[in-house]
């Protein structure tokens, strides 16, 4: 019999494979078989190695255990290793908010490593909520609110639930900065990449411009083929200022597009007499342009009184019925721009580059044009959902947007148009209400 293998070869050293009891008693019986006299035959131990991808030294120990004890079963047990820290989780309801703003700070509060703290993250222990600041509600707020909910459902009598008004006639607007750049931004780079160089003279004073939005909700055939986009305009606040003095970027006495900063009533007035009206005129279905047209607006100092004189003498010409409304004070989440259609327009804003306030004017515009109007008029889907979880809550805004799965219904062919209403709901917020008066 030749002596053992003392060279192992460079392929078998790098191999760390964990082998089972298995078939450490199987190597056992072939080391036992391919021995004579308490010497392994030549050749064996690099077989072996290589057919269970181990080093030869696992193969030497097993060998050796073995010969000593007769069994060749590892001692390692399933509790080996480092033993776990117990965590109790629920300890994170007793931490301060202010303390649980990133995975450090409530990593150190619990006393217990961040990468031990991500493991409940990644199992949905834990999960990530990004909390924006809401409106303070007051009692007459609240039950604005809700008289604000029932008058959007239809009068009618019937024993079924009552529905939401279809709000064709609506159209809503608001006011909203943009702004040419964000402070911080977020990219994706190449490995090798530059990263970007952003500059500005004061990045508290970036460059911004005010827009007044206008929209209405979308109309559609029998056939799902629009026939009305509800868009009826994006209105830069914005006015034509002469230069004063030469500059290398233009002439003394060149008209430059400066943002009208100070917002008052009269430019508010000036802005829905000579902007929006003549747009709605222009764009109103002409089947519809009998019925009466509400403009819902916010509460702001800024905007005109629903009873102007000027406004409403404007309004009725051509025959047309055009009143203003105000929604609700404190109620953002009862007008589709706050809702969600100024955070769509913004994001689609902000993909685009715009170095001067003409430049922002033109991407503002394309957003607003490229906006879906099938989006859109999911958008008044979700403003009526909104309205039945006021009414759950007696007019609070404390509430998450309800996830109606639209998409799915929309891809069925049966996207509903108006949503029901419980009937227990209404009557129980009719009482309410009656009840405090």
């Amino acid at each position: 019999m030749s002596t053992m293998v003392q060279h192992e070869p460079e392929t078998f050293r790098k191999k760390r494979s964990f082998l089972n009891n298995d078939q450490r008693k199987i190597i056992a019986q072939l080391l036992i078989k391919n021995s004579c006299g308490g010497k392994l035959k030549s050749g064996t131990v690099i077989w072996l190695a290589s057919k269970y991808s181990v080093s030869i030294d696992v193969i030497y120990r097993i060998w050796k255990q073995v010969s000593q004890t007769g069994d060749a079963s590892h001692k390692r047990t399933k509790n080996c290793g480092r033993k776990r820290v117990a965590v109790d989780i629920e300890k994170v309801r007793d931490i301060s908010l202010a303390k649980r703003s990133t995975l450090q700070s409530l990593a150190f509060a619990l006393g217990i490593s961040k990468t031990a703290l991500f493991k409940f993250v990644k199992d949905g222990t834990l999960r990530r909520h990004s909390n924006a600041l809401k409106p303070q509600m007051k009692d007459s707020n609240m039950k604005d609110r809700l008289r604000f909910c029932l008058s959007m459902l239809e009068e009618t009598s019937l024993p079924h639930d009552p529905e939401f008004k279809f709000m064709h006639n609506i159209v809503h607007i608001d006011e909203k900065w943009f702004y040419m750049t964000k402070k911080s931004a977020n990219y994706y780079l190449l490995e090798n990449e530059d990263e970007p160089y952003r500059t500005c003279k004061n990045k508290n004073f970036i460059g911004k411009v005010m827009f007044l939005v206008a929209v209405a909700r979308p109309r559609f055939d029998d056939g799902d083929k629009e026939i009305f986009s509800g868009k009826i305009g994006v209105f830069p606040l914005v006015q034509k200022v002469a230069a004063k003095r030469s500059s290398i970027n233009r002439a003394s006495g060149t008209l430059e597009t400066k943002p009208i900063t100070s917002i008052t009533k009269e430019v508010s007035r000036n802005f829905l007499i000579n902007k929006v009206l003549p747009a709605i005129k222009e764009k109103w279905p002409r089947e519809h342009a009998m019925e009466t047209i509400y403009i819902q607006q916010d509460n702001a100092p800024c905007h005109v009184s629903i009873d102007d004189e000027e406004f409403h003498k404007a309004a009725s010409e051509g025959g047309f019925d055009i009143r203003l409304s105000c929604q609700p004070p404190n109620s953002p989440d009862l007008n589709v721009l706050d809702l969600s259609f100024f955070n769509v327009i913004q994001s689609l804003q902000q993909k685009e580059v715009s170095k001067s306030v003409d430049e922002l004017i033109e991407v503002v515009q394309n957003s607003y044009d490229n906006f879906s109007s099938k989006q859109s008029d999911k958008n008044f889907l979700t403003l009526q959902s909104c309205m039945i979880e006021i009414m759950k809550i007696k007019g609070s805004n404390n509430y998450r947007i309800p996830h109606m799965k639209k998409e799915v219904l929309l891809n069925r062919g049966i996207p509903p148009t108006q949503l029901k209403c419980d009937r227990e709901l209404v009557e129980n917020t009719f009482q309410y209400l009656n009840n405090d008066n």
